[in-house]
């Protein structure tokens, strides 16, 4: 048999083995298959699992091979050795007398193959295809380490951008409420001065008519402040949502049905916001998409679990929906709750409404008074 040294994964570096196998016919056997079928190879041999162990110690290789029997122990127990190192090489099993049994546990445990010594032709494709699924496994596992890597670090990036919003957000209304609300306020002031000095019907008229302008953008400037940062939410959880829920159907007519477990709850400030604003962006929707003619919204802090249901008998989504690519709202909604330590599930059938359900455990570490989630 000769080797196929252009195969791709395969090393033109020698291989090097470390080779437990305790006749000295065998070794020189294997070594001679391996030149004969061209595959550069550097081999350290021992018969002794303390041998095993020091050799695992001082050098590096690229694979294990291993008589099952040898004199007071068994691969099984180099085996032991092995696993325990990070990135191990692989192991495969030469031997003259395995059971089926004994060799499909070893597969089981992890060795990557196994081979009769009566059949040690085989031996060089056997060695090249275990390095190469190593490699494989390796490139694989280091892929998926550095997709979990992007993965925090863009969950990082998105619970960094969600708490500069919310930041912002809460500085744009104190700003709305401190210079836009005093302004509005003052000229508000100086018009009702104007309607009682006036002794001209027309310049009575002109005021009445600037000051309800004026009331309207000061009703204005409160609905914005509100949805910035609400401090209603010194209330309460249940507070902020039932003034959500009773400011959304005087806009939009819909009827909203609300129901709290209790009026009090002791829920962190942090997670109020992310609870507040779930609700926020379900009712958001709701009015947008829904086309629905009730909102039932129900609250509770059972079992220690914050539970937040909004669901409406609109026209629902079908799941593909969910996936879009721009579908941002739903997906931020997600990541909220999961870096609350919770989560978020959304449940919706064409023509039977949908269903948004966040859960937060309240004895989770992901969100605690004073931080944001």
């Amino acid at each position: 048999m000769i080797l196929n040294t252009t195969a791709p994964g395969f090393s033109k570096s020698p291989i090097r083995v470390l080779h437990l196998e305790d006749s000295i016919a065998d070794h020189a056997l294997t070594q001679l298959t391996l030149r004969r079928a061209g595959l550069p190879h550097e081999m350290r041999q021992t018969d002794t699992l303390e041998g095993f162990s020091e050799w695992l110690r001082q050098e590096s290789f690229d694979l294990i091979l291993a008589d099952y029997r040898l004199p007071g122990f068994t691969a099984l127990d180099a085996w032991n050795v092995v696993e325990k190192q990070p990135n191990h090489p692989p192991f495969v099993l030469l031997s003259g007398a395995i059971g089926e049994a004994a060799a499909v546990d070893a597969m089981r445990l992890g060795f990557a193959d196994y081979l009769l010594k009566d059949d040690m032709a085989r031996l060089p494709h056997v060695l090249q295809r275990a390095i190469e699924v190593a490699e494989a496994r390796r490139a694989r596992e280091q892929a998926v380490a550095e997709l979990a890597a992007s993965e925090r670090r863009l969950a990082d990036l998105a619970e960094h951008l969600q708490t500069s919003i919310e930041e912002e957000r809460a500085a744009i209304a104190r700003e709305i409420h401190d210079d836009i609300g005093g302004a509005l306020a003052a000229v508000k002031f100086d018009l009702a001065w104007l309607a009682r000095h006036s002794q001209d019907d027309g310049q009575r008229q002109h005021a009445a008519s600037a000051t309800e302008m004026l009331q309207h953008a000061m009703d204005a400037s409160q609905r914005l402040m509100m949805n910035l940062r609400p401090p209603v939410l010194d209330q309460g959880l249940v507070a902020a949502v039932r003034w959500l829920a009773e400011s959304f159907e005087r806009r939009t007519r819909v009827p909203v049905r609300m129901n709290a477990s209790r009026e009090a709850m002791d829920i962190p400030p942090a997670l109020q916001l992310v609870a507040y604003r779930t609700a926020q962006e379900a009712l958001t929707n709701v009015h947008k998409h829904a086309q629905a003619n009730r909102v039932h919204i129900d609250l509770s802090d059972h079992e220690g679990v914050l539970t937040l249901e909004i669901s409406d008998d609109g026209r629902g989504m079908a799941p593909e929906m969910r996936h879009k690519p721009r579908s941002f709202g739903l997906k931020g909604l997600q990541e909220r709750a999961l870096r609350a330590g919770g989560w978020l599930d959304i449940s919706s059938r064409p023509g039977q409404g949908t269903s948004v359900i966040m859960s937060v455990p309240l004895t989770s570490g992901g969100c605690k008074a004073g931080e944001e989630p």
